[in-house]
């Protein structure tokens, strides 16, 4: 039989997988037959009901002095997160994406200094040094026009890691003193409210009715999987693993990510991913996972 434990793994092998496919399938929907804004509304509203109808089997209330935290929480975890991911991934590379997304526990320790007072030691500097060196070089790699990669969609991409660090630090107390539904329901109901007047007037410039069957599957994947069900999977594996482990199943992203895009421009031959993968953004990965390895690990020998 299957352990709890290993079940939460399962789970955040799982979820993470399917991050890393949506870079791909939500930048095959956009912007031909949809606008980046205008997913972010169906991605945000759709996921948000479904939430509700769990939400409505708890009866857990919140205090009013949360209220504001919680506000604050839906615009950078999900409004601006999901804004500026969409809009950044419809300008830019998947594979750009998802490696810049990896410096997300780097502005998450940078952040908690400031706002937690979290003690930056020798290591985590270094990390933080490494690490933040090779999520800057990528961005910049936009400009350079390599594959389908630019300069603004980078900056996007990095602007939405660090609105959902702040969201991550600032969410902390909250998971702890609430239920995880009952947080995320909240959040995701002020993240609708930040959201809509910035996206609800693409959304009725789309017309769905040119909609393939291809284009209903994709649609209803970004909706349902790396955002309603990812959310479940990871409250489900927080409860059985450390979120130092649930964060490291990141790197899950751009593997993914790379291996869809390989296979993509061995198969098809006039693929728009052409150049996506070069050594230097290999190289770039590389020096965000040790940034990264050495601002969450334990202390090593030879940095005491």
């Amino acid at each position: 039989m299957i352990s709890n434990k290993a079940k939460a793994h399962i789970a955040l092998i799982s979820l993470n997988t399917m991050y890393g496919a949506n870079y791909l399938i939500a930048k095959g929907l956009m912007p031909n037959k949809i606008g980046a804004s205008a997913l972010v509304f169906l991605r945000i509203s759709g996921a948000g009901i479904l939430f509700l109808i769990i939400k409505l089997f708890t009866k857990e209330k919140v205090e009013k002095k949360d209220m504001p935290r919680l506000f604050l929480c839906g615009l950078l975890g999900v409004a601006s997160n999901q804004f500026f991911s969409m809009n950044g991934l419809s300008l830019t590379s998947p594979v750009d994406a998802a490696i810049i997304v990896t410096a997300m526990p780097i502005f998450t320790i940078i952040i908690s200094y400031f706002l937690l007072k979290e003690p930056l030691t020798l290591q985590r500097i270094l990390g933080i040094t490494i690490g933040g060196n090779g999520a800057v070089l990528l961005i910049y790699l936009g400009k350079s026009g390599l594959g389908t990669g630019s300069l603004k969609g980078n900056i996007f991409i990095g602007l939405n890691a660090l609105s959902f660090a702040f969201y991550l630090v600032l969410v902390k107390p909250l998971m702890s003193k609430y239920q995880p539904i009952t947080v995320i329901f909240w959040t995701f109901l002020f993240g609708f409210i930040g959201m809509f007047p910035f996206c609800i007037g693409q959304l009725l410039e789309t017309t769905f009715v040119s909609y393939e069957i291809s284009h209903w599957i994709s649609l209803s994947y970004v909706i349902i999987g790396p955002t309603f069900l990812a959310y479940l999977l990871n409250i489900f594996a927080l409860q059985y693993v450390k979120p130092a482990v649930s964060s490291s199943y990141i790197y899950v992203h751009p593997a993914v990510a790379m291996l869809l895009v390989a296979g993509i421009t061995y198969f098809v031959a006039d693929s728009q991913y052409h150049g996506d993968i070069t050594i230097i953004k290999i190289l770039c990965c590389f020096l965000i996972i040790i940034g990264v390895y050495l601002i969450s690990s334990t202390r090593i020998r030879w940095l005491k």
